[in-house]
Formats: C-alpha cells, structure tokens, sequence
C-alpha cells in the first residue's frame, strides 16, 4: 500500500477506484445479460454513472479533509498495491488523488451522466441500444481510470483502451462505409501518437527505474535526469498528447469522427477522448516544467492548432463539423496555455469548455433528432420558433464558447490570454485573433441556425422530448455559473488557490486585455448579425478576392490529401515493394530455395533406378573401371 497515508486517507483512495470500477461492471452485466433486462440494460450503465457522480462528491469532501503529503505545492494523496515483480522492479497498481484529479472526476462524471440521460430519447428504437450503452459505460469507466492512475503503466493500458473505446462508438453504424472509414482513421491516426507516448514511458522507466509518477516527478526536480533525455521524453509524451487531443498534424481524425452518434461526440469532445491528452500534458507538467524547450513545442503546435481549427470552421456547412473544428481550436487554446505556463488557466478553460461543448452538442443533437439527422446549416434557419427551448440552451453554449461575459467561457478564456500575456507576450496577438475567430463561427452556426426566418420545409421540426432537453437545461446552467463559482471557490479568491502548480494565486483579471477580449467578441457577434441577419454585409466579393485562401482552408489545408497521396505513393509502393522482396528473395529463395534444390537433385538422381539386372551391372563395371583408372592415374603420377 502506499506510504504516507492515514486510513481516512486509504478509505478515500479506496472509495474513489469503485468510481470506474462501477461503470466497468456495468459494461460486462449489459454485454452478458442485456437482453433479459429492461431497455436492453440501459439502466445498469445509466445507474452506475450516477453512483459514480454522487462518490465524486463524497472524494471530495474526503480530499479536501485528508491529511496527505504535498507534491509540488499541492496535496496529493497516493494508494497502490504491489502487482508484481519482474527482477529487481516491483511494477504496482494505484490511484493519485490531488485537485487535477478531482476537477476531472467531476466532469467526466457529470457530462456522462448527462449524455447518458440524454441517449435515451436520442437512441430510442435503435437495434442496438444495450450495446451503445455497454461501450459507453465502458469508455467513461476507462477515461475515469486514466485520470485515477498513479504510474505510466497503467496509465498506457486504460489509454489503448480509451482509443478502443472511441473506434467502436465512432463506428457505431458500421453498416454506414463512412463511419466505419471514420472509426479506422480515429484508431489509426491516434495510434500513431501512442507509439511515442510509450517511448517516452519506456525512456523514463529506462532512466529511473519505476513507471510511478509520484517517484519520476522527484527524481526529475532533484535533476537525476539529462536535460536532453528530459527533453525527448517530453516530446514524446506530447506526441501521445497530439494523437488523442487532435493537435496539428494529427487533427484530421477528429471531424470525420462526427459519423457516430452524436451523444458520442458530446462525450468525446468533453469529457473522454479528446481531453485526454490535455490530461497527460497537465499530469506530466512536472516533465514539461523541467524541459523549457518542450513547451516551446507544446506553445507552438497549440497555437497553429487554435488558429487552423478556427479557420476551417468558418467555411464548413455541417453543424457537427463547426463543433468538431471548434473543439480542435479550443483544445489548442488549452495547449497554448500550458505551453506558456498557464497551467491553472489551461485546465479552467478545458473545464467551462466541456460544459459549454457537450450542451453544443447535445443541441445538433436535439435539431438532428426533429430534422431527420440534417447537419448543413444552410438548410436551417428560423428554427427558434419551433425548437425554443434548445435554441435557448444553444444559445447560452454558444455565447460561452464566444467568450461573452459573464458565461464561464468569458472567465476561463481571459486566464488563458492572460497566461500567454505573462510568459509568451510575442504570440498574444495570434492567440488573440484565435478569440475572435472563435467568437465569429459561433455567431455564424448560431445565426444561420436558429435565427431568422423559418423555412417553409422546416414547418414540420418540432422540440426534442423532455428526456434530451433536460440534460441540456442542466449544462445550460453551468455554462452560466461555473465562471463564477470558479473564481469564488475558495475564500483566498479563486480555483488557483485549489489547482495550481508549485503555488497558488489568486483570480486576476487584467483590464486592458479583458476589455480588449470582450470587444473582439462583441464585435464578432455584431459582424456576424450585418452578415448572417442584416445582410448588410456581403461575403460575396471576399470570396472573391480571397478565393484562394478560402479553397485551401475549405480543403482542410490538403492535409488529408496528402496524407492519401502519402499512403498510395509512399506507403503502397514501399509495401509492394516488402511484399515482392519477401515472396522472391525470403519465400522462394531463402525458405523455399534449399528444399526446391533438394526436390530437384531427387528427381535427377533417380533415373539411375530402372528395375534392370544389367543396367545395375553395366553400372558396376563402368565404375570398376572408372576406379581402375583412377587408381592408376594417382600410381603413376606419384
């Protein structure tokens, strides 16, 4: 068991596994016995998550009054039991428990929660309702344990499974070829960053000895590792990170994932999936912290992200996709910061932003759900007049997404821009056009979707059943609050004086950057109401003049064209080449070459067996003879 821990403390740790291990029960009780339950067993998975969100809150409050030793200015508590021993390295099983921890449990349990909830009227009638349930619960339950785990080792292990997770949900209509391409394209690409985030576990574990976080964090503050090393592994880590949170190059996974369900994309682009890597950079920060040059890296790709990500979900059509590209940008933001030190701001943001995106999502859902699954926005329009209620809550996402005060979007934003005013001035700029840019396409999805004048085809939508309206109610709701409750949550003034990193401080709020903010995204709104409303403002001679910047970024930069060109030119043709080396110089030569010439010496040595009384005698005397001769010649030479 692990040291340092008091037995309050112990029974907290202990409390806190039966969080996932609930939801991974469920998934085995609805794959063995879903069809003799009710719904399918829907309930079991619903249940466990519920039970899950009412521990957090009992984690809580034993954190907060446990005793438990400090790591890098927080309290940290730690519980693990001995696995096994492979020679001198005794590999263990545990969970940490310090404010990262808990801020995560709270979200991933209550956006689950409510997608849940919500996949009841969603998924309604569907063939395969118990199965979609069973690999939900199985994906919470997997992100819960990821975000539970005290070693790299385990951590790696619910981090495959949280990839396995996202395939089968991606790909939950299978029977659809572009879901099932999208699903192997999430898994493939993903699995590439996977590749070096072991190798960074591997060089940490080569270098101290242990996969346990809590030891490699001390041996990396005490300077037991080469800065070079640190700097490798770091990067390697990230690469994991890029994978799983869509960073630029890996992005291209992430909108053709809007083909599964799209309750799915809720929790994957809020509270699992995607956030998983913003996860891992914050739990490794002690890593990043000692290698500078790493966070150039994780500053830098979080930036190109934010902007790209904002770019093409000007152009695009499909509302889902808006929200995906959305996501990408956000989650660059979120690296942006952590790149610059932000690390509080990092993690408040990706909070405001799970809230704010799962309702996102969960309203496409609910105008999918009356429109017979319609994504393009173009065929909207209006639709406040008959979806009142999700156009509400939309509305209320939207504007914190934007980072309109006094949404939670608004706060968390401003810590952000903050961060990267204070350590990395010279990308303010950029960071602060990702703002408007963000600001611009929620005011064009919101617009073009819900305002304005009703489509005489769109007189038959209606409002989505109570089951899917409450959950959006309730993030509704947060997205209003949490900015406050944030930066009041403790009597010190703020959620830094809970999550910091090395020291806490306390709510601040630059003026001149909050005022300069807060224009950029009233203003995007007032430009997209002349352009979306008033009509005003006409994109047709933009479009125009920039007509081919418009074509590459509505092309998604051709990085998904050159990613093809690169598996048919490249890849093909090296595995075309593989594949004739290893049929003619291994299998014909190598593996069949020896046994061939044997066959072959076979058959010509067998013409000397005729059956034949003199063929046989003829056959002694020629080799009579031709020894006599032999003999003679070797006699007389000598």
């Amino acid at each position: 068991m692990g040291g340092g821990l008091d037995r309050p403390s112990m029974d907290l740790a202990e409390l806190a596994w039966l969080i996932p291990s609930l939801s991974f029960v469920a998934f085995f009780l609805i794959v063995l016995f879903g069809r003799f339950l009710p719904g399918q067993g829907a309930f079991v998975a619903i249940l466990a998550i519920a039970a899950g969100f009412a521990m957090f809150w009992v984690v809580l409050g034993g954190f907060l009054g446990a005793e438990c030793p400090d790591s890098f200015g927080q309290k940290t508590c730690t519980f693990n039991r001995e696995w096994f021993t492979a020679g001198s390295v005794v590999l263990s099983w545990g969970i940490i428990i310090d404010p990262l921890t808990v801020v995560m449990l709270g979200l991933v349990t209550l956006v689950a929660l409510m997608v849940q909830v919500y996949s009841l009227g969603y998924m309604h009638g569907e063939s395969r309702f118990g199965w979609y349930f069973a690999v939900h619960a199985l994906f919470v339950a997997s992100m819960l344990a990821l975000v539970l785990a005290d070693n790299f080792l385990l951590l790696y292990v619910v981090w495959e499974l949280v990839g396995v997770c996202s395939y089968l949900l991606i790909g939950f209509w299978y029977e659809r070829r572009s879901a099932a391409e999208a699903a192997k394209k999430a898994f493939i690409t993903t699995r590439i960053g996977d590749v070096g985030l072991l190798l960074g576990i591997l060089l940490l574990f080569k270098e101290v000895g242990t996969f346990d976080m809590s030891t490699t964090f001390a041996a990396v503050s005490a300077g037991e590792i080469g800065e070079g090393t640190l700097t490798a592994a770091a990067l390697l880590l990230f690469l994991g990170a890029m994978g799983k949170s869509a960073q630029f190059p890996f992005h291209v996974w992430l909108p053709d994932a809007m083909e599964g369900p799209t309750p799915v994309s809720a929790l994957i682009h809020a509270a699992t999936m995607v956030v998983a890597g913003v996860y891992l950079v914050a739990r490794a920060f002690p890593i990043f912290e000692a290698a500078p040059d790493a966070l150039i890296v994780v500053a830098a790709i979080g930036l190109i992200t934010a902007l790209m990500g904002a770019t093409m979900a000007l152009v695009v059509t499909d509302l889902k996709r808006i929200l995906a590209y959305s996501t990408i940008s956000h989650l660059g933001l979120m690296m942006l910061s952590l790149g610059a030190f932000g690390y509080t701001a990092a993690i408040f943001h990706h909070l405001a932003h799970g809230f704010s995106k799962a309702l996102l999502f969960l309203g496409a859902g609910s105008v999918m759900h009356s429109m017979n699954n319609e994504t393009d926005i173009n065929k909207m329009g209006g639709l406040r007049r008959v979806m009142p209620i999700t156009t509400l809550t939309f509305t209320v996402g939207a504007l914190s997404l934007a980072g309109i005060p006094i949404f939670a979007g608004f706060w968390s934003k401003d810590e952000v821009l903050l961060a990267v005013l204070d350590h990395k001035n010279y990308l303010l700029a950029f960071a602060l056009i990702a703002a408007f840019l963000s600001a611009m396409y929620m005011a064009r999805a919101l617009y073009v979707v819900f305002y304005g004048e009703l489509k005489a085809e769109n007189n038959h939508v209606h409002e989505s059943p109570w089951v899917m309206l409450a959950p959006m109610a309730v993030l509704a709701v947060l997205a209003v609050i949490f900015g406050f409750v944030a930066i009041r949550i403790t009597e010190a003034g703020g959620i830094g004086t809970f999550l910091f990193f090395n020291y806490p401080h306390g709510f601040e709020f630059n003026t001149g950057l909050g005022v300069g903010s807060i224009i950029l995204a009233v203003g995007a709104f007032v430009l997209g109401w002349y352009i979306y409303m008033a009509r005003r403002i006409s994109l047709g001679p933009w479009k125009v003049r920039f007509a081919a910047a418009i074509r590459v970024v509505g092309n998604k930069y051709y990085l998904d064209d050159l990613y093809q060109w690169g598996v048919d030119r490249v890849v093909m043709a090296f595995s075309r080449f593989v594949a004739l080396f290893d049929r003619v110089v291994i299998n014909d030569k190598a593996v069949n070459g020896p046994g061939e010439s044997v066959r072959r010496s076979g058959l010509n040595l067998r013409y000397h067996v005729t059956g034949r009384m003199y063929n046989y005698a003829m056959g002694m005397a020629v080799g009579a003879v031709a020894i006599a001769i032999l003999w003679w010649v070797l006699t007389t030479s000598t």
